[in-house]
């Protein structure tokens, strides 16, 4: 059964939590976009797909050789609200069929920023390859994120795993 709730405090305030059922609270942001490309605004290949694909919006062909990055524009601008960034990853069919990914894995675009959403590619196969308009190069997941606020103290609290860092579990 689905509720859609105006007031999601209130709500949670008079809900019956002795009742056997779960809650799931399912939110969308909404996310001013200037979309200056020819295709279709990214969107969700499935309903619990993470990421929207990302296409590429090129006048020509950009052929990439072995090893070598390059920037390839979406067309797409967007306004993030407070609270939320966007980051930038890899298609794993592409990884995986052609070596191609994105160099900075994941890119994060800030709330702030105003720019096209451009996408780092890297070929890291043995072969050329190329990017043709419209073709999918990335995926892009908006996610809430937190701003830390440095704490300075005199020592840190002890924990079982202590300064034990890379490696330090095994391999097993």
């Amino acid at each position: 059964m689905l509720f859609v709730v105006e007031n999601i405090e209130i709500w949670l305030e008079n809900l019956n939590f002795a009742s056997n059922f779960q809650v799931k609270i399912l939110m969308k942001v909404e996310i001013k976009v200037v979309y200056k490309g020819r295709h279709a605004l990214p969107q969700y290949a499935t309903p619990l797909s993470a990421g929207m694909d990302l296409r590429a919006n090129i006048d020509e062909p950009v052929t990439l050789r072995p090893m070598e990055r390059r920037l390839i524009p979406t067309g797409l601008f967007i306004a993030l609200p407070p609270g939320y960034e966007a980051q930038v990853r890899p298609r794993s069919g592409l990884a995986l069929k052609h070596g191609i990914t994105v160099l900075n894995t994941p890119g994060t675009i800030d709330a702030d920023y105003r720019g096209e959403v451009m996408v780092l590619l890297v070929n890291f196969s043995a072969e050329d390859f190329t990017v043709a308009d419209g073709e999918r190069i990335a995926q892009m997941v908006v996610a809430r994120h937190e701003q830390a606020e440095w704490l300075p103290v005199e020592a840190l609290d002890d924990t079982e795993r202590g300064k034990g860092g890379y490696g330090h579990t095994g391999v097993k």
